[in-house]
């Protein structure tokens, strides 16, 4: 089997020109799905960024919310009616909601607030600069550090800016886990100062926040809250409930699979083409190998070593010039928000292997159809 193997290496590699093209067409298919989903499993992560960041194990909302951006203020009573049910360890409200902020140079910039509890302050980032005690002095609120920092001027410590006609003196420079999807910057203060600074409806809760007692506890809370005709979801279940509205609910997830399928037909329909033309070329050697007593497997071993050995070094160049891009786009770009996962790098490898499939499957046919009389007759 090593003889055919390297029998079948040789010609392979001999006829550069149909090899590389072999490899060109492998490994754009391949860059271009990595990319696609790279991109897309970055925005939804992007999208459940003040999941994560907050970290609250079970959210209480309205059913119709979808999405942290687009909350729906709650009545008090729903934080009331939270704290008094059974497991639940405590319950704590929170303001989520968008500003604009003018800044010492007199333009706008939109925001994110975030107000968390007065009294427990759950949620909170992890400081960089400044303590977080300072949050409670007059006007005090927090700077998330990220990629959208510079928006607002890359104000230090004690610097001020201004939301809606009232001072704001940032306090404490903080980092979260993952930048938001939109490119908006991030303020954090008290829930207080953040519904007295932003105009609000009648309700002013955002979200309820709860931290059951045990995990056994929260199927039981979830059957609570529904009873007052609001929603409790875990962490993961909300991540998931916006996840699917992206993906599904806006155009975001149909294009991300079109382009997807685009990638993978064009790999398919360049390999294939020319993976059987390089077939059609190397008949007569077949011919003979079948002449001399190669049988009819070891020349299917043969074709399917040449096609997946190709795809497969196809996969590795695309997968690297995708993470190369990746990385040169996130030193220019701080706020890009493409990322690899290893569910991504395995879709990629199986999509690159159906094509490996189909096109050493053409390869084969046509080389089992060949007599080796033909060949010398010819």
């Amino acid at each position: 089997m090593t003889g055919l193997f390297r029998i079948a290496f040789k010609l392979l590699v001999n006829d550069r020109s149909k090899f590389t093209a072999l490899l060109v067409g492998i490994t754009f298919a391949v860059f271009l799905m990595v990319m696609m989903m790279s991109m897309f499993s970055g925005i939804l992560s992007r999208s459940c960024a003040p999941v994560y960041n907050i970290g609250a194990k079970v959210w209480v909302m309205d059913p119709a919310v979808n999405n942290t951006v687009s909350s729906i203020p709650m009545p008090d009573y729903v934080l009331s009616s939270a704290r008094s049910i059974k497991g639940v360890s405590y319950a704590v409200p929170l303001y989520y909601g968008g500003a604009q902020v003018k800044l010492r140079n007199g333009s706008y910039q939109s925001v994110t607030v975030i107000g968390l509890d007065d009294t427990t302050l759950f949620g909170r980032p992890e400081l960089i600069e400044g303590r977080i005690e300072d949050i409670f002095a007059e006007n005090g609120f927090l700077v998330v550090k990220d990629a959208e920092y510079s928006k607002l001027g890359s104000p230090p410590i004690g610097s001020e800016l201004e939301i809606n006609d009232n001072r704001a003196s940032v306090v404490g420079i903080a980092k979260v886990a993952s930048s938001g999807l939109f490119g908006v910057p991030t303020l954090y203060t008290t829930f207080s100062r953040a519904i007295t600074y932003i105009p609000t409806t009648r309700f002013t809760t955002s979200f309820v926040l709860i931290e059951p007692r045990s995990t056994g506890d929260i199927p039981g809370i979830q059957r609570e809250i529904a009873r007052l005709g609001y929603e409790a979801l875990t962490r993961q279940q909300f991540v998931d409930k916006i996840t699917a509205f992206y993906t599904y609910k806006t155009g975001m997830g149909t294009n991300i699979l079109l382009m997807t399928s685009i990638s993978f037909l064009v790999g398919l329909s360049i390999s294939g083409q020319t993976f059987y033309t390089f077939i059609l070329e190397n008949l007569e050697k077949f011919g003979a190998m079948k002449a001399i007593g190669a049988k009819g497997r070891e020349l299917v071993t043969m074709i399917l070593f040449q096609a997946f050995f190709t795809s497969l070094t196809g996969y590795g160049l695309g997968v690297g010039a995708a993470s190369s891009f990746m990385l040169l786009m996130r030193m220019r770009m701080p706020d890009y928000a493409a990322q690899l996962t290893f569910s991504i790098l395995g879709f990629a490898l199986l999509m690159v292997t159906i094509i490996a499939g189909v096109s050493s499957y053409i390869g084969v046919r046509k080389v089992l159809q060949i007599q080796p009389f033909d060949i010398f007759r010819g």
